[in-house]
């Protein structure tokens, strides 16, 4: 077995932390300041942080073919642990932060060329946002063949009913479209009834109600989530992308690529909260005996590595799978890793807060952010326990009788 990276991510891994060294890491903490005075607009400094990793060549880093930067995902896995590190301001200086990637993905995967030409193309250019609107509040979105929200066709146009929440990136006042999955027919297999379309903001009959926090904090770096009330809108039929019946199929490929950047910026998050923790064990005396001395903090310290390492394998290991089998092929490595890494960081991260004392849940320090991240992350993008029932069954199946 060969571990190390090839010269092409070993070049892109270098570029990339000394933009993180000279321009994200020194702009934190007026990042906050600026984030708290900006509602849900990104602070001011974004646009020179993006125009800083354009010129540098660090960006559309997580998209492969001739839209993006050509990476694989075992190229792009590492480079997504860097920004990781800095998960509110990275991502999207280097446009590489949800929602947008995975729309990004949807639109050269799926997109037509009319398509494409409109919206892709801003996207790519970091001229517009987008969001993304599957989750319903009315229904165990878990499960999306619940979804309710009503897809249907008049003559040349669809006319879209429904309610929407957790719409990621809908806040941004930059979000330029949404792509909304919902019901195009009754009838058949229950995976082949979701549809999804184009709708332009400013579409009538479409209503951002409000935005939606997550532990408190609003994301609005990356375009902050909301309550959608679509009231008869109505969008040509060439907004709808792929096939009728198809936006099932399309939300899983979206989804796995989705997957497997959060579990790889999680990894980042984790190394971020060691190296905090290590510091402030180190710097701190307790009883007379400085904290980093005692029994409990060294064996936190210790597990944390521990559990990091594991994580890391197995996350390049889908990665690797990915590039090489498919995203079928890594179908249980995929799962494994959405079920272990937000949980296993989220153990990091709480330990990190803990040796913090009350530093730890203060704006002080980036851990109650990072903690509420990895937090949320084991409910987006399916919750554990579906990934876990899903695995399960695939573990049974081969065992079970041929018939």
């Amino acid at each position: 077995m060969d571990f190390a990276f090839d010269t092409t991510t070993e070049e892109l891994r270098e570029r990339l932390s000394a933009f993180m060294d000279e321009c994200v890491y020194p702009a934190e903490e007026a990042f906050e300041r600026q984030a708290a005075e900006s509602g849900w607009s990104s602070p001011p400094m974004m646009e020179d942080l993006k125009q800083e990793a354009r010129r540098r060549g660090l960006w559309n880093l997580f998209l492969p073919g001739e839209h993006g930067a050509g990476l694989t995902n075992l190229q792009y896995a590492p480079l997504a642990e860097i920004m990781g590190r800095s998960p509110r301001i990275a991502p999207t200086a280097t446009n590489c932060a949800a929602p947008d990637t995975g729309n990004m993905e949807v639109l050269a995967m799926f997109g037509s060329e009319w398509q494409r030409k409109t919206w892709l193309e801003p996207l790519l250019n970091g001229e517009i946002r987008s969001a993304f609107a599957m989750t319903e509040p009315d229904v165990a979105s878990s499960d999306a063949t619940n979804i309710s929200t009503s897809i249907v066709r008049d003559g040349g146009e669809y006319v879209i009913n429904g309610r929407k929440w957790f719409a990621s990136g809908a806040m941004n006042p930059r979000c330029a479209v949404f792509i909304v999955m919902g019901k195009t027919s009754q009838e058949g297999s229950p995976h082949r009834q979701q549809s999804m379309v184009l709708v332009p903001r400013d579409t009538p009959g479409l209503t951002v109600r409000r935005g939606m926090s997550v532990f408190g904090y609003t994301d609005a770096d990356h375009g902050g989530h909301a309550e959608l009330l679509f009231e008869d809108v109505r969008v040509p039929v060439d907004n709808l992308i792929g096939e009728e019946g198809g936006g099932f199929g399309i939300a899983q490929a979206r989804l796995g690529p989705g997957r497997i950047h959060h579990c790889m910026r999680l990894i980042g998050m984790a190394e971020r909260a060691i190296e905090l923790m290590c510091a402030r064990a180190l710097s701190r005396t307790t009883f007379g005996t400085p904290v980093a001395r005692q029994g409990v903090v060294q064996d936190w310290i210790a597990e944390s590595r521990v559990r990091v390492e594991q994580l890391r394998l197995l996350v390049l290991k889908t990665a690797w799978l990915m590039d090489t089998v498919g995203n079928r092929g890594a179908h249980t490595e995929i799962q494994a890793i959405k079920i272990a890494t937000p949980r296993e960081v989220e153990w990091i991260l709480d330990k990190a807060i803990q040796v913090h004392g009350a530093g730890g849940v203060s704006q002080d320090f980036p851990l109650a952010g990072l903690w509420a991240g990895a937090r949320s992350l084991r409910l987006a993008d399916g919750p554990d326990e579906v990934h876990k029932r899903s695995l399960a069954y695939r573990e049974l199946k081969k065992h079970m009788p041929a018939e």
